[in-house]
């Protein structure tokens, strides 16, 4: 069995493109990493969005393991600018709300989910612990496709995932939600 603990980026700067982390941010991945530094883990996967691998270097250096890019990890839609920031976030909820509605410069949330289900799939079977930096929203994606919406706590599909929380999955059965106990 392989148990995949998906983090979420820590918090980012508030930029257009492909932001990294905030000093907060940076810090939270600095407790990240010595919590998972602990746990013996076998593999590092990444997104390879900025925000996602500055997240995943602490990782790196606390575990001794490489970072390994997979595109499959990363968000289904990025706000790059070209639109102002409330007209993103009115597409994203649409898309969030109709699951199969493609935005412009992305991808729906079924796909989305499907992707990093495809992911997860791939490292089951195997044995150990893998640790993958990924993003909330392609996170909560994965955890609808797994799950559906009422298995999930209320508040998440509105919410989101905060920094650095841990989503840990038993190949595809879903053992802790967005986690930020590690932070206690």
């Amino acid at each position: 069995m392989t148990t995949v603990y998906l983090v979420q980026h820590g918090d980012k700067e508030r930029e257009p493109g492909d932001a990294g982390l905030t000093e907060l941010g940076r810090g939270q991945a600095a407790v990240t990493a010595s919590w998972l530094q602990q746990l013996g883990l076998r593999a590092l996967y990444s997104s390879p969005l900025r925000r996602a691998r500055e997240t995943a270097e602490p990782i790196a250096r606390a575990t001794g393991l490489p970072v390994q890019l997979d595109g499959r990890l990363r968000e289904r839609v990025n706000w790059d600018g070209t639109q102002a920031f409330d007209a993103f976030l009115a597409d994203w909820d649409r898309c969030t709300r109709d699951r199969d509605l493609v935005p412009g410069d992305g991808e729906s949330s079924r796909s989305a989910g499907e992707r990093l289900r495809a992911f997860v799939a791939a490292l089951s079977g195997g044995r150990g612990q893998v640790a993958a930096v990924s993003h909330g929203g392609v996170t909560t994606d994965l955890l609808r496709t797994l799950l559906g919406d009422d298995a999930l706590p209320p508040h998440l599909i509105d919410q989101g995932i905060p920094p650095c929380a841990i989503t840990t999955l038993d190949d595809l059965h879903v053992i802790a939600i967005a986690s930020t106990e590690h932070f206690s």
